[in-house]
């Protein structure tokens, strides 16, 4: 595991191309997987809730890419901090949407893992940093929930992990001594950019029934 520094993620952002910012953005401060943030929908950003809603992901399955539901089940709604919905409001202004979905990045570029992660190699080395993953971003956001004093649960359900074990084995060693864990984000943001509330988080939110089969991207990106 490499967490980076928020000297290292604001250099990332400094350096991507606009869209793309705004998606390394809900990596590393909502705390979404890859395949789940770029199949986000203008929709499943609450603005008025201050949540963001994770009802899918994009997934490559017997090589055609598919909309299924997150990974092991793992819908959720996450805090999103004024900050974080101000970038994705001038977003969906600036840059817009893709197809009668209402897609933020999918319509983009190529939504498959390597397109995105191809991009992502490139941005790294204009901001010339120590390179670090998209998934280290991950990592970013659950460092600052635990420095913030956020509990294993909250940690669990903010990243969608299956069970509190998978959060306890992956990030156990951040508690005992969070106060040396980065916990600001860029642009001079208090800890709160990273908080999550429970009450966004609760156990009626992990599962939502009615989930349909896997559609077809070509269609869903129609």
């Amino acid at each position: 595991m490499r967490i980076p520094t928020t000297v290292e993620v604001a250099a990332v952002l400094d350096a991507a191309e606009p869209w793309f910012g705004n998606y390394i953005r809900v990596c590393a401060f909502a705390g979404l997987r890859l395949a789940e943030a770029i199949a986000l929908q203008l929709p499943d950003v609450e603005f008025m809730r201050r949540s963001i809603g994770v009802h899918r992901q994009l997934q490559h399955v017997s090589g055609e890419l598919l909309v299924t539901p997150p990974k092991h089940g793992s819908e959720r709604d996450v805090f999103a901090a004024e900050e974080l919905l101000t970038d994705l409001a001038r977003h969906v202004s600036d840059i817009g949407v893709t197809g009668d979905k209402h897609w933020l990045f999918a319509g983009l570029a190529a939504p498959t893992r390597s397109a995105v992660n191809s991009r992502w190699v490139k941005t790294i080395a204009a901001a010339g940093v120590r390179p670090f993953t998209l998934r280290d971003l991950r990592h970013f956001y659950a460092s600052g929930l635990i420095a913030a004093g956020c509990d294993v649960v909250t940690v669990q359900r903010a990243l969608g992990h299956s069970s509190a074990s998978i959060t306890l084995s992956t990030y156990s060693h951040l508690w005992p001594d969070a106060g040396t864990v980065p916990a600001r984000p860029p642009l001079d943001c208090s800890a709160r950019f990273l908080r999550t509330p429970r009450g966004l988080n609760g156990p009626n939110s992990a599962q939502r029934p009615g989930s349909r089969r896997p559609a077809s991207v070509q269609d869903e990106l129609r």
